[in-house]
């Protein structure tokens, strides 16, 4: 016999407020509300460890219709504090899941609420810039939601890539020799099996590993990976990053590795007005002249006041508000990008930069 649906609500600080559906773990929940534009690959995008403590709105209508299975996950366990659906299908039709999403975020203990106008939603943060909500299937006065969405601690200033690393290093070895210090900020699988796939070993390193245990296992490269949180905060990494930029040997950065390059080296980064977020975003390779279709996921960018050739050039650009999506430094050995060149979910337009990265350690 089915439950009786539940009530829930999502509040903004604002004092936006909906009621719909709860899915998920009955409970509350909070976080910066962020929504994503990818039609698939809701699995992927809930466990991808850079959304850590954010409130996840899919701007695709229909969510759940093919379940979830374990080996779609980005990490061991969902990473957003909560989730934001317009219709969820509690029948799912694909022969390899696992089980339905609602009973994956039961066993995860995340609370979500489905029902929800997202369209509306995702209008009001364009406009109004990104907030802090509140999920509840608890809390039903109207005051207390928004004042407790008022309340939830702000993503600009907060330091969340030691939440989102591992404990200790870890090795993954291949058939081939080519070896990649991975730094970890919040890594997807997807990445990792990217390196592996091209015949690298990897030695993957806590967040707050030094550069002399970095440099002790004598990597070939450095890969400085994707996390959670505002980069200007990861001060306990600044000094790692600028040994590592001024070592010679190839580095490789993507989102929060190329933010953290990019604060090493003088540059500065901002919090966007609205992140990007979703498998279909425009990218200009200024090299090629080409425009990629690219998967993306950051609320904050690197600036370009006080770029200066002597120390980068920017290699590509976002073709919906021109913001810099990758750098080519001048004075160092490295490259990073602002996008995910893995596309779990989405295109695989900019895999050649895991060609690239092991050319130039190739090259070296």
């Amino acid at each position: 016999m089915l439950e009786e649906p539940r009530n829930a609500w999502i509040a903004l600080e604002d004092g936006t407020i909906q009621q719909g559906i709860l899915l998920g773990a009955h409970g509350t929940t909070g976080g910066e509300l962020c929504f994503n534009t990818s039609m698939t690959g809701y699995q992927e995008i809930f466990t991808d460890p850079s959304y850590y403590g954010q409130l996840m709105m899919m701007t695709y209508p229909h969510i759940g219709n093919y379940g979830v299975s374990g080996r779609d996950d980005e990490a061991r366990h969902p990473m957003v504090a909560g989730v934001i659906v317009k219709s969820y299908s509690r029948d799912y039709s694909n022969p390899n899941a696992d089980s339905s999403l609602d009973e994956y975020l039961q066993r995860h203990k995340i609370t979500g609420v489905t029902g929800i106008d997202t369209r509306t939603l995702v209008r009001h943060i364009r406009t109004k810039g990104v907030m802090n909500a509140v999920v509840s299937s608890e809390i039903s006065d109207p005051e207390k939601l928004v004042e407790k969405a008022k309340s939830w601690a702000e993503m600009e200033g907060l330091e969340l890539a030691s939440r989102a690393t591992r404990a200790e290093a870890q090795t993954i070895s291949s058939d081939g020799s080519t070896k990649v210090a991975v730094i970890d900020y919040g890594i997807k699988q997807s990445i990792l099996n990217n390196f592996v796939l091209r015949g690298c070993t990897l030695r993957i390193f806590p967040a707050k590993s030094s550069f002399e245990e970095i440099n002790e296992w004598n990597p070939d490269g450095f890969f400085l990976s994707n996390g959670p949180g505002d980069p200007r905060a990861v001060t306990y990494t600044f000094d790692t990053v600028k040994q590592i930029m001024k070592d010679g040997r190839p580095v490789f950065g993507i989102c929060m590795g190329h933010q953290l390059m990019a604060l090493s080296q003088g540059l500065n980064v901002k919090k966007m007005f609205v992140g990007h977020r979703g498998a279909n975003q425009p990218v200009k390779n200024l090299d090629t002249g080409l425009v990629e279709i690219t998967t993306q996921n950051h609320g904050f960018t690197v600036d370009d006041a006080g770029l200066s050739s002597d120390i980068a050039e920017i290699s590509h650009i976002n073709l919906n508000d021109e913001t810099i999506e990758g750098i080519r430094f001048t004075n160092a050995n490295a490259f990073s990008v602002q996008y995910h060149p893995e596309a779990s979910p989405g295109p695989h337009d900019s895999a050649y930069l895991f060609d690239n990265f092991i050319y130039l350690i190739h090259k070296s």
